[in-house]
């Protein structure tokens, strides 16, 4: 994403009561401005898929978003074969930026089971992995079961009890070892429960709450939800129901998942559905590559669009959510998609290649409003700038790799940069000053995704 300079500070909605019932903040879906709250993401997608994302005006005269006041649609170009850029489709990013709070779809119908897609309806935070990613509905090809799954840096795992789904991985660490790199932690939902399957059934409503002590997620065959929850003031402290997720355990909620936009997007093929196109025997018979598939049938993707009846936000305390004109705020606050991609994602929603992203730059006040590590002293908590040669004399970064030295313990010569700890506030509170010609060769600190 661009960086701007202006840091918008973000506010948590609420804080966890779990006997009070939610309070309603947006309402995505009360008028036919829900596209306004929405930013449109056009560059290319980060997870290698054969698409072309549009922008509001032409996906609008080419038909792929409607709204009306009662329903909103949002598709992909079924008419047309595809060109080299890929099949156009729409990805939308929130303008508001969420921390814990209450999120409720109403989905009359999701993209449905066809071979080449991979559609998502997940919430993300900034620098990719450290402030999480929840994927709520992702699935690809004709898979009909729902996955519902968790993506962190390291020390984040759930136990497997407390909920209705099957837990298929428990590390949310995307670098976990024994995991499929980048998988993050799996609950897989019941059959019918993601593509045609989910629409033959009329559909049905996904609950996703985050607090401070889990991140729970509820899926609601269409006339099986409770009542208060097409109210103003639902409380799922009550509902009979238990979670079809629940993401507790060994994991501080509260340090690694913050910042978050709501998002939806339709991909195809990339490195989840394009990974799996031989081992989906179905589509292998269609054709050699999923790409030359997508391309040439676009007849098959008639049924690939989101119709949502609603979507809404609850608090408890009615903090209003952080809105910006560019999502991607300094130091990297949140995605801003129009721009380059500086958020990563993982198996579930696939991983990208590792992209090269400078290390921060704060300036100014920037730092107090920075929402990781401890308040700054003063203006300069990162150090002042120091030449090669000064930063050589003080031998901040440790010029001999082989001393333990206070600063050094071997991280910065052992290459681990990606590990977040930079962006986590552990190496921000004014005790390293960066050499500029290391810090311009450091590797990219975030293993970007989406």
């Amino acid at each position: 994403m661009h960086v701007v300079s202006t840091l918008l500070p973000v506010l948590g909605l609420f804080a966890h009561l779990s006997t009070a019932a939610y309070i309603l903040q947006d309402d995505y879906t009360t008028s036919n401005s829900f596209f306004d709250k929405f930013e449109f993401f056009t560059e290319q997608d980060p997870t290698n898929g054969f698409v072309q994302y549009v922008d509001q005006a032409t996906a609008k005269s080419n038909g792929l978003i409607k709204a009306n006041g009662k329903s909103v649609y949002i598709g992909v170009d079924h008419t047309n074969k595809a060109g080299s850029s890929g099949r156009q489709s729409v990805r939308l990013t929130s303008r508001q930026t969420y921390n814990h709070g209450l999120v409720i779809l109403d989905l009359a119908r999701m993209p449905g089971s066809a071979c080449g897609t991979w559609p998502a309806f997940w919430m993300l935070g900034p620098d990719w992995p450290n402030n999480g990613e929840i994927d709520i509905i992702e699935g690809v090809n004709l898979q009909s079961k729902n996955q519902i799954t968790l993506h962190t840096n390291a020390g984040c795992s759930i136990q497997k009890s407390g909920f209705s789904g099957k837990a298929r991985t428990t590390n949310c660490d995307v670098q976990a070892r024994g995991q499929v790199k980048n998988q993050g932690c799996t609950i897989e939902d019941d059959d019918k429960t993601l593509g045609s399957g989910f629409n033959d059934n009329q559909g049905g409503i996904y609950a996703t709450e985050w607090t401070s002590e889990s991140i729970n997620v509820w899926f609601f065959p269409r006339h099986t939800e409770p009542q208060d929850i097409h109210g103003d003031s639902p409380n799922p402290s009550v509902w009979k129901q238990q979670p079809t997720a629940k993401f507790a355990g060994n994991c501080n909620i509260d340090s690694h998942f913050r910042n978050h936009n709501i998002v939806f997007d339709i991909t195809f093929c990339g490195d989840w559905a394009s990974g799996a196109w031989n081992t989906t025997a179905s589509c292998a018979k269609k054709a050699d590559t999923c790409d030359e598939f997508v391309a040439n049938q676009p007849n098959a993707f008639a049924d690939s669009y989101w119709k949502i009846n609603s979507l809404k936000a609850y608090t408890m305390n009615g903090a209003k959510a952080s809105v910006g004109a560019s999502i991607g705020a300094s130091l990297g606050l949140g995605p801003n998609p129009s721009a380059t991609v500086q958020a990563g994602f993982s198996v579930g929603k696939g991983s990208g290649s590792p992209q090269s992203t400078p290390l921060p730059q704060p300036t100014g006040n920037a730092q107090q409003n920075a929402p990781w590590g401890q308040p700054a002293p003063s203006n300069n908590a990162w150090g002042q700038p120091q030449t090669t040669a000064q930063a050589a004399q003080n031998n901040a970064w440790a010029s001999k790799p082989q001393q333990n030295g206070k600063y050094d313990n071997g991280q910065w010569h052992s290459g681990k940069y990606d590990n977040g700890k930079w962006y986590s506030g552990k190496y921000d509170s004014g005790q390293y000053t960066p050499n500029p010609a290391q810090a311009s060769q450091a590797p990219n600190p975030a293993w970007k995704r989406r």
